[in-house]
């Protein structure tokens, strides 16, 4: 993905083309039709999907910084996108979680790290790296394999914190189906 909707590519022989589309919305809808292919041809998805929608600006997030992010989740169902069961999107709030805490899926973990403020990605995220045999009664059934679509929102990095070194981090085997937000000093940025 890349400035002024154009997306770059390599195919089966190393051939780079880019594609220019007509709007931001196609070329998001292009790109996340790219990524549901890859995981449709792979014979087993044994780890997270992620597919830039938006690029963003400033400094990729890493272990330790805190994000605020608006997000969508579907079930992955007959090769696509099904039934949303979770969405923050049309609410007042935003999902405050710290990278690295372990208080979210592991694929959400790994799938957000490098994003940036104002930055969309795509994940598709397998049973193991999302909720499990045991999934989320009422919402996810057992191994599922689920979609979120992304946005960060507000971003907070570690390093300008005063007071913390920014490396605390706690189990990341322990999913949990939403995080608990907490008001950790975000500024309006």
């Amino acid at each position: 993905v890349q400035p002024n909707n154009y997306s770059t590519f390599y195919d089966d022989q190393r051939q780079n083309w880019s594609i220019m589309f007509e709007s931001e919305k196609a070329a998001m809808d292009f790109s996340k039709q790219v990524c549901i292919a890859k995981c449709n041809s792979s014979p087993v998805l044994e780890s997270v999907l992620c597919q830039d929608l938006l690029l963003g600006e400033g400094q990729g997030v890493e272990g330790g910084d805190s994000v605020e992010v608006a997000y969508t989740g579907w079930l992955f169902q007959n090769n696509s996108p099904g039934q949303v069961f979770d969405s923050n999107v049309n609410k007042e709030k935003l999902l405050r979680l710290k990278l690295g805490s372990g208080k979210v899926i592991k694929g959400w973990e790994e799938g957000m790290m490098g994003m940036k403020k104002g930055g969309r990605r795509y994940l598709i995220i397998p049973p193991a790296w999302a909720y499990g045999a045991q999934g989320v009664t009422g919402r996810v059934p057992p191994d599922s394999t689920v979609v979120f679509e992304v946005e960060v929102r507000r971003v907070k990095l570690a390093k300008e914190s005063s007071g913390s070194d920014g490396l605390s981090v706690s189990s990341r085997d322990s999913p949990a189906p939403s995080p608990v937000p907490s008001s950790d000093g975000f500024s309006a940025d």
